[in-house]
């Protein structure tokens, strides 16, 4: 049987990483194995944004050479994140009135509620813009809302409140071009907070109400589950590089020190440590308060019981899930890798769940065959018939 092997690419601001992971069945259990990575520093971005076209390919063919070296496995193929501040969401509603005449829904008229609900989003919401995901938050029968999908059901008119995950097109466009100069082909599009939900997030916080925070290097992405459905996505430019900046300044010194400085991989013992503080709790108060607003403007501020869960690499500052108790009022941790089992890999660090994220999504086009009833297996169909609806 051949294997079945799947990559993912996420280029951020600061470091480009591609993951080669593969479907296995080992000790009765089957799940997606983490066979290889690779890493480089990310050249010629800015704010997710391509700015230099050669520096970047040359990047992510660091990357992927690292790969395919651990891996032994010629990289061809791979399924690539979508980030930055061009990445947004909007929701809208639709509805349509049902076409057969035994009154029973059918794949055509929910497909005609969702077009109807993206042609109430305003032009200048999508203007210049490309709808990654679709995303039904709701649906409703004569009125009454229905939980699943409605086919099958009989009604005479059907709603849809739909979240619409969309991005700039030409950014689009540009880091397409860039892979697939770098010798890959890009078989679909991912927005990097769903891609990272997958393994960071359980179904349990997804089901309560949560929000995951990705704190990059010039951006934090945030993406909020409701009812195990996303319900809200935005990307605020500003990151953590902000808050190494700022030590620089403050403290008069390098700005590798003041990296080394935020993460503590150096004592500041040399340095006034109260000024420290005050440096990083002001720059970590500014994020959190951009996310509060945002959770606000949804409704729901304070209203998460899952709370807020922070990943990427400004997850390892010191006192920021403290800080985001704080001003957020609701619970916090630092993300792990809760999807899976990871004992086979030695992959732990969550930074690297956008990547592993990719390769999950990547399974849907690619299920496994195999004999007889497994629990792990099952769990990847369940979670391969969730993600479909997210695609267009």
């Amino acid at each position: 049987m051949a294997r079945k092997i799947a990559v993912g690419i996420d280029i951020g601001t600061y470091q480009v990483k591609v993951v080669v992971a593969e479907y296995v069945h080992q000790n009765d259990q089957t799940y997606p194995q983490i066979i290889a990575t690779g890493l480089s520093e990310s050249k010629g971005l800015r704010h997710g944004y391509i700015i230099n076209e050669r520096d970047i390919i040359i990047s992510i063919q660091q990357a992927v050479s690292e790969a395919e070296k651990i891996s032994g496995i010629p990289i061809r193929k791979a399924y690539l994140a979508i980030g930055g501040i061009g990445l947004e969401s909007t929701v809208a509603s639709g509805s349509t009135v049902i076409s057969r005449a035994d009154y029973e829904i059918t794949e055509l008229d929910v497909e005609k509620a969702f077009d109807e609900s993206q042609a109430k989003i305003p032009q200048s919401s999508i203007l210049n813009r490309k709808v990654l995901h679709r995303i039904p938050i709701q649906y409703k029968v004569d009125g009454k809302t229905v939980l699943g999908r409605p086919a099958g059901m009989k009604g005479i008119k059907l709603e849809v409140k739909t979240l619409f995950v969309t991005c700039l097109e030409q950014h689009l466009n540009d880091l397409i071009q860039a892979v697939e100069n770098a010798g890959i082909e890009v078989l679909s599009e991912i927005a990097s907070p769903i891609a990272a939900s997958l393994v960071t997030l359980s179904k349990t916080q997804k089901k309560a109400g949560c929000v995951l925070a990705n704190v990059g290097a010039e951006t934090v992405s945030i993406i909020v589950y409701e009812n195990n459905t996303p319900i809200s996505l935005e990307v605020f430019p500003i990151g953590s590089t902000d808050i190494t900046h700022d030590i620089a300044l403050g403290l008069k010194i390098s700005i590798e020190d003041a990296e080394e400085l935020k993460l503590g991989a150096i004592t500041p013992s040399s340095f006034p440590k109260k000024k420290l503080e005050e440096i990083v709790t002001a720059r970590l108060s500014d994020i959190f308060e951009l996310i509060e607003a945002h959770l606000k403007k949804i409704g729901r501020d304070g209203l998460l019981p899952a709370g807020i869960i922070i990943t990427g690499g400004g997850s390892g500052i010191a006192t920021i899930d403290e800080l985001a108790r704080s001003v957020l009022r609701l619970p916090s941790k630092i993300a792990g890798l809760e999807s899976f089992d990871f004992r086979q890999t030695k992959v732990r660090d969550a930074t690297w769940a956008v990547a592993y994220g990719l390769c999950i999504m990547s399974f849907t086009d690619n299920q496994t065959q195999g004999g007889g009833r497994n629990p792990i297996a099952e769990f990847i169909k369940m979670i391969i018939k969730w993600v479909k609806q997210f695609l267009p």
